[in-house]
Formats: structure tokens, C-alpha cells, sequence
């Protein structure tokens, strides 16, 4: 199975890395010091789950340069989706599937445009992990798994053979019938933690148990679920108790990825995420106070900058 993965950080490099060595053709498109690390030296993944090294790893910096693909795992920032999106036309054979692994929840409707109905799917990774070190990921905590599925529902073959393939790979895997909610399950999560680690610059482990601080991640995670059941998403009685139960069973260490971006001084995903549900909830009458909060106190940073 021939796969490219476009942005290969945290989550595209982890999770390349273990469908690459489970067997996969796996190309990497990265750029810069990390792509001559990568190049150079093999990409190696360490932290939660041990080391696991691809060497010698395939990587470029045109994705033009691979051809068409089976599966595309695209991994870039949101702000990069559509420039990321045009570059991708040449993967695209006639069953490509394309899963976005995008933070936020409209990534995929942004690339069907670009590159037709058929070859987008939607996905959903789950693992906290970053760039240590140019060719290095680091991974806090041992979870990693993917969910995907048909935009339209239902189970297709394509996702199945991958499904099988992640199998062999060693993580967690779903091939979901019902995509839609398993995307706003995680902008529920992403949402909350991101603006929360972001804005008090901590990670989970100083946040969760802080009396003060604790019950804004059920209410923030509550304008979610609100804002989510007013756009017709089907989630579950339990939602935004589901985000207060990942956090106490987090590794404390945990930081979401724009509060990694905010202490390096880099662009922040806040328009799509906290941003997101703000602009959704005035758009469907749902108040969202928390979020509209967190997405002032952030915003002065959303271009880079000292955070």
C-alpha cells in the first residue's frame, strides 16, 4: 500500500512511522531542517511507546515528485489546508483516499473543493506528540490511535484494507460508520484543552485538579456539545463529560499543540478552534461566554509572537 503523509510533525511522523514500518511505501513531504534530517539520518519516533525508527526513510519536499497513491495522510496546519491541497493533486489516482488529520472540524469540507467529493474522507487522530528535534518526534504518553471513515457514513472497502494495515501497525484504529460525530467529539476535546493549556501556558496535570480552573473545562466543553447538537450533529447524552474523564486519566505533562506553538512563538490554529465555536454559536443562537473569552485573551498571539 502506497501512502504519502503530508506534514510530517507529531502526527503525520508518528503515525508514518508505524504504517511504514508495518510494511507501507510510506513517503514523508516535510521541508527544511527536518526534511534533511529526515533525509539524512531516518525519522525516529520516541517517548510513551519506546522508539521506533524508519531508516532509510523516503521524504520530499513536492509532493509532484511521488505520483498517485492508495492514501494520502494529510497533516498540515489548518491555515495551510488549501495551499496544502492544490499541491496534493498529483497523489490522486482514482480510489485515493485523502484523511485530513486536522485539529478543528471543517478541513474536509475545505479540500472537496479542491480535490472532488470521492477522494476526501474524514479522520481523527488522537495522540499528543512533537517535533524535539529536527528527524526526531516526541511522543507524551503511550495513547495513539485513528479513527476514519466516508464523509456520507457507512463503511467502504478502502477503508477497511486500512484498517487492517493500521492493525499490523501496532495502534489503535476505527474505521468508522458515523465520522461526523467522532470529529466533533474531538473539537469538543481539542477545543477546550487547547484554549485552556494555551491561555494559562500549563499542562494538564497543573490544570485539572486547580479549583478554580477545573470546572472550566465542563463548561467550555459544554458550549461545544451545545453549539455541535444546534448544528444537527447526533453526540451522545455524555459529551462534555467526556472530555472531564480523558483529562483526569491524561499524562499530566500533556499540553495541546497550539500551547506548544504559543510558547515557541507561532502561529496559533485559535481562529478554527475556540475561534470556530465562537463564530458558530453566534451564528446559531448558542452563547458560548468561556470560549469567547479564551479566543480574546489569545487572539493578540493568533499571528506569532511572544506568548
Amino acid at each position: 500500500m502506497r501512502i504519502a503523509v503530508i506534514g510530517a510533525g507529531g502526527v503525520g511522523g508518528a503515525f508514518g512511522a508505524a504504517l511504514a514500518n508495518a510494511g507501507a511505501d510510506v513517503t514523508f513531504v516535510a521541508r527544511g531542517a527536518h526534511l534533511n534530517a529526515i533525509r539524512a539520518n531516518g525519522l525516529r519516533i520516541e517517548g510513551g511507546r519506546g522508539e521506533t525508527v524508519v531508516s532509510p526513510a523516503s521524504a520530499t519536499d513536492d509532493p509532484a515528485t511521488i505520483g498517485p497513491v492508495d492514501f494520502v495522510l494529510f497533516c498540515v496546519k489548518l491555515w495551510d489546508v488549501e495551499t496544502a491541497g492544490a499541491a496534493i493533486k498529483p497523489l490522486i489516482g482514482s480510489a485515493t483516499a485523502v484523511i485530513p488529520l486536522q485539529n478543528g472540524i471543517d478541513a474536509a469540507d475545505r479540500l472537496i473543493p479542491i480535490l472532488g467529493g470521492p477522494a476526501v474522507m474524514g479522520g481523527v487522530a488522537q495522540i499528543s506528540a512533537t517535533i524535539a528535534a529536527p528527524g526526531v518526534i516526541r511522543q507524551t504518553g503511550s495513547f495513539m490511535r485513528l479513527i476514519f471513515g466516508e464523509l456520507a457514513g457507512g463503511r467502504s472497502a478502502r477503508g477497511e484494507g486500512f484498517l487492517a494495515l493500521c492493525r499490523e501497525a501496532g495502534f489503535d484504529a476505527t474505521h468508522s460508520d458515523h465520522i461526523q460525530t467522532d470529529l466533533w467529539m474531538k473539537f469538543i476535546l481539542l477545543a477546550t484543552n487547547s484554549a485552556i493549556t494555551a491561555a494559562s501556558r500549563s499542562p494538564l496535570g497543573v490544570l485539572r485538579d486547580d479549583p478554580d480552573i477545573a470546572p472550566l473545562f465542563a463548561r467550555a466543553a459544554g458550549e461545544v456539545v451545545a453549539v455541535g447538537r444546534a448544528a444537527g450533529i447526533a453526540l451522545p447524552d455524555d459529551a462534555a463529560e467526556h472530555t472531564v474523564r480523558f483529562n483526569r486519566t491524561a499524562p499530566p505533562g500533556m499540553m495541546a499543540s497550539m500551547a506548544h506553538d504559543l510558547i515557541k512563538g507561532g502561529r496559533l490554529e485559535l481562529p478554527w478552534l475556540s475561534g470556530k465555536v465562537v463564530a458558530l454559536g453566534r451564528e446559531l443562537g448558542v452563547p458560548t461566554p468561556v470560549h469567547e473569552v479564551l479566543f480574546a485573551v489569545l487572539k493578540p498571539f493568533v499571528s506569532g509572537g511572544a506568548g
